[in-house]
């Protein structure tokens, strides 16, 4: 499927997705909010917005930013090349700025012409940048069934109240109780109701989305199990986690592309046997003459390791496809590209490459470092 198409949604509702990004990012000190601040020589928010937008049924992404930061935004966006997004003014609290993007759907003003409006809306923080489709489908799934739904987490430490001099009150018996995550998910008009209805109080001091459904809309949210990956970029040491985690991600994946031919396909299957066992590995049988909507899906994803496993007689013509297709989706203004360029010898003849073909690879692969690419070349005699 192409970037920015359409897939089927969970239940087949339409879906959009609403990313507050507002924050001044006071506990993380600095004068940079987190939000922009970069990790891995990227901005934190792209990487929430990637994570949206690889997901082919989330059909319009709204990130809701301070005025200050429009323009900063839309930089961004322009620059990593994101897709189906909506940049919108966020007001002087959280809801408010998630209020503001809900409006993009219902409110002229706010976006002419007005969007799509979805029948099931997703909210997730900007700085939460590693969220999976697996848990945005599950929750968007629960909304469609209750009217609400929210990733939940149980909580690290017990919870304690003060008492006015100071002293403890009471604590909270943690096993009863859950730490509320992101992403939630509302079906739309449920949670465009509770904030037309809510209280100017409840947008100048609230923080939690399902407890406004449930106040105004008497929606009980479902709470769905998430996993250890939700958590916030809050601190500065969130940031160095951040990007630790970023790296050993890319370290660990890589796709496996072999030509539609049988002997070449045949080849790649034992790549990918002996390789899966080690690493995160995605295996796609393409022609990379042809513009083929999985292999864009991968790179949408992206990944950063490929193999590529060709026949000897057209490597070259095929790795630098792949090459073309790598620097169309800008992702090597990121980070490194690694693309090992198999070449199988399946003919009968005796094994060799000629001087010619040999500084011929060598110039290929000095001019895609240029680009970020690193290209490594492996030729294989199969029979």
């Amino acid at each position: 499927m192409e970037p920015g198409s359409r897939g089927a949604a969970p239940g087949g509702v339409s879906v959009s997705a609403v990313l507050p990004a507002g924050g001044s990012g006071e506990r993380l000190g600095g004068a940079t909010p987190k939000q922009f601040c970069a990790v891995q020589g990227r901005p934190l928010v792209s990487y929430a917005v990637r994570a949206m937008e690889r997901i082919s049924w989330i059909s319009d992404i709204i990130v809701v930013v301070s005025p200050e930061n429009i323009e900063t935004m839309k930089t961004i966006i322009e620059k990593y090349g994101h897709k189906r997004v909506t940049v919108v003014e966020g007001g002087i609290t959280r809801h408010r700025s998630i209020f503001n993007g809900l409006k993009v759907f219902a409110e002229n003003e706010f976006s002419s012409p007005l969007l799509q409006k979805p029948e099931v809306v997703i909210i997730h923080d900007a700085v939460r940048p590693f969220v999976e489709e697996d848990i945005i489908s599950k929750v968007v799934m629960a909304a469609k069934e209750h009217g609400a739904a929210g990733a939940i987490r149980p909580l690290v430490s017990t919870v304690i109240a003060s008492a006015a001099d100071g002293c403890l009150d009471h604590s909270l018996e943690r096993a009863r109780y859950r730490a509320s995550e992101m992403p939630q998910a509302f079906l739309f008009d449920i949670i465009y109701e509770a904030y037309q209805q809510c209280t100017d109080y409840d947008l100048d001091y609230g923080t939690e989305c399902l407890h406004l459904a449930l106040k105004y809309c008497k929606t009980n949210a479902k709470l769905v199990e998430g996993t250890a990956d939700l958590w916030k970029v809050t601190y500065k040491r969130d940031l160095y986690a951040a990007e630790s985690i970023i790296k050993d991600n890319l370290s660990q994946q890589v796709c496996v592309i072999t030509n539609v031919k049988e002997t070449l396909a045949q080849g790649g299957f034992l790549l990918l046997e002996s390789l899966k066992s080690q690493i995160k590995v995605e295996a796609i049988s393409v022609s990379l003459s042809k513009n083929n909507s999985c292999l864009q899906n991968v790179i949408s994803g992206q990944c950063y390791n490929f193999v590529c496993v060709n026949d000897k007689s057209c490597a070259l013509q095929e790795t630098q496809e792949l090459v073309d297709m790598l620097e169309r989706s800008n992702i090597p203004l990121l980070y490194p590209v690694v693309l090992i360029s198999v070449h199988l010898d399946i003919s009968n003849n005796s094994f060799s490459i000629g001087m010619e073909d040999l500084n011929m690879i060598k110039k290929f692969a000095r001019e895609t470092k240029k680009k970020n690419i690193l290209v490594y070349g492996l030729l294989i005699q199969y029979k």
